[in-house]
This record gives structure tokens, sequence and C-alpha cells, in this order.
């Protein structure tokens, strides 16, 4: 569900609010820790990833996002941390949202193979807009040509504040449930003070999969050989924010080292506004490599536009770079944990 942005301007007033909705990625396994926080430590070892999405580049709305994150899992304390950032700029109007979370969750087994993972986020927020490439009414003459620069002016252009999100995740070796709550606290976020209410609604996002093997293949010679993955893993993500919501319907297809993925976004039964829920099929290319204790992994996506905006807009771009190291002792005895089987992409 892509952030579809409204930018009201009261004139009357001068009082103006902004209504968005957050960012997406289409490679929502990518961006692990913005899915949920309950992933923070779910490799069991150390990670850090970064994910850039550019969305309808041929038209003058588009969008550009940037996060990046690390995470680590305390063995010892049975508990992962994460750091997550993210920059998002939305459309001429040119607002920008920025933040920066910190991330805990913490891994229960709760029967054999079975594992249940808490995690609780607490993010600063700060957004900006800017004025200067739009217009206004002041500006133009009785033909429609602007000759002057207007004389609105806006005393805030800059907000801040702090956002509460909650998340769990169910997982036994060859599947995944999880849930997120994002915005608990729905945080006021108007530019202007007269405003009375402009929350950010609390964004819901349900998503899982299944992961089903083949016959393995070998990869490597000698001592260094390892079994080769080969494997088909349904997924599905459903995010509802305000009055808005949707779906993501896919699977990929491993045959390490290369991973081929496919999927809808949209709700083919549902319209909004007369127009069919439709919003596009996305492609995914990927590559994996893995090692003893590491492993490096990049992906590329597109997504082409199947709703009323037409293949015009350009699409969406989308890639992701993620590296998985060990940090403990290797004198230590193996640890006894069971991965998360969902992919990487």
């Amino acid at each position: 569900m892509r952030r579809i942005v409204f930018v009201i301007l009261f004139f009357a007033g001068l009082a103006f609010e902004v209504q968005a909705q957050d960012p997406q990625f289409s490679q929502f396994y990518a961006a692990p820790l913005y899915l949920n926080p309950a992933f923070a430590g779910s490799t069991q070892y150390t990670r850090a990833g970064l994910n850039y999405r550019n969305q309808w580049p041929s038209i003058e709305a588009n969008f550009t996002t940037f996060s990046g994150y690390i995470d680590h899992f305390i063995e010892s304390k049975n508990s992962g941390v994460g750091l997550l950032f993210m920059h998002d700029k939305e459309g001429r109007a040119g607002l920008t949202s920025t933040f920066v979370a910190l991330q805990y969750a913490y891994q229960l087994r709760i029967a054999q193979n079975v594992f249940f993972r808490p995690g609780v986020q607490a993010a600063f927020y700060n957004r900006n807009i800017s004025f200067s490439d739009l217009t206004f009414g002041d500006q133009f003459d009785e033909f429609g040509q602007v000759i002057q620069p207007t004389g609105e002016t806006f005393n805030n252009t800059s907000k801040n504040f702090l956002d509460l999100s909650f998340g769990g995740l169910f997982y036994t070796p060859i599947a995944w449930l999880g849930v997120t709550a994002n915005h608990l606290n729905t945080p006021e976020q108007s530019f202007d003070e007269n405003v009375e209410i402009s929350e950010l609604p609390i964004k819901l996002s349900v998503h899982g999969g299944v992961k089903i093997h083949f016959k393995p293949g070998v990869i490597g010679s000698g001592m260094f050989t390892r079994p080769q993955e080969r494997s088909i893993t349904p997924t599905f993500q459903y995010k509802a924010q305000g009055e808005f919501d949707q779906l993501d319907l896919g699977l990929y297809l491993t045959l390490e080292p290369v991973i081929i993925g496919a999927w809808y976004r949209g709700l083919p039964l549902k319209t909004l506004e007369g127009f069919n829920n439709n919003e596009s099929v996305v492609f995914l290319i990927g590559f994996t490599k893995k090692g003893a204790e590491d492993a490096f992994n990049i992906g590329y996506s597109y997504d082409y536009t199947i709703s009323n905006l037409g293949s015009a807009s350009g699409g969406a771009h989308e890639i992701s770079l993620s590296y998985i190291w060990s940090t403990r002792d290797p004198r230590r005895p193996p640890r006894d944990v069971m991965q998360l089987p969902c992919p990487d992409f």
C-alpha cells in the first residue's frame, strides 16, 4: 500500500495538514525490521541491510524511499536488538519523512519446533514540507501566467514526534505468521497548531508464508560441499491503514544461488471510488551467496502498474542488499537454535 498523499490547503485560515500512508516495499521480507520489529535478531547472527525504492519515476507525483538497518542476536539473553533508519520523499510538495527507530525482540520456545517472538519499536520522526515548487493564486495574472512571488507565509513546515509499534511472530521449521501494529500512540502529525486532529492512523499488517523444499542439489566440492537449496515459498501480506487496505500475494522460487519472485498487489473484489483496486504485478530477481558463517543477498524488483495510472508512470524500481555474519566465539559449542524459514527478499 503505497502512501497516497493529499495536501489540503485552506487559504482562508492558511491552515493545512498532510494526511499520508506509510511507505511500502515490494521486497517486504528484504526490509524485515520495517515489516515487523519481531524480526530483530531473527537470523541468530548479525545482519545489516539497505533498501531503495523509486516509485512512479516518470511523473511528478513520484516517491523515493531509502532505508538502512542493522540487527543482532544476543545469545545469552535470547534476545534481538535492531536499529532502523528511513528517509522518504513524496511528490511535488516535497513532503519528507525521516525516522530512526530502536527495536527489541525476545525469542520464546512455546512447543517442540514452535517459536514465538514478540517485538517492540520506539521511533523518533521528523517531517518537513516545502512549497518552493508550488504556485498559489496570488502569483497569477488574469491570463493565468505566474508574474510574482507568493505572499503566502507558513509558520511551521517541520514536525517532530515519537512513535510506538509492536509486533509478534510465530514460526516453525517450514512456516511463519506475523502481525504488526504501527503507530499505536497515533501521534499528531499536523504542521499547523490550529488543526485540531491530524493523527497518524494505526497501520496493521498480517504476513506469513510456507517454505516447500524440493530435493536439494549440491554446491561446492570436497570439504566445502553443502546442500544447495531448492524450494518454493508462497507468501502474503495484508495491510490496512485508515481507509486503505491492500494485499500482496505471490511466491519465491529458490534455485540457489538464484531466486525468482512474482506477486500481485491489490484487492480485486474491492473497488475504491468506483475504480478496481488493482495496483501492480511485481517481478523479482535475486542472488544469494552463502558461506559457513556468513551470507550476502542482493535483489532487484520491478512493479508493473496495472491500475488506471498505467505503465506511463514508470512503475517502481527497488533494490535490496543484505549481509549476515557471525560474531560469536568459534570456540564455543554450536547453538541449538532454529532460524526463520522466510526468504531474504
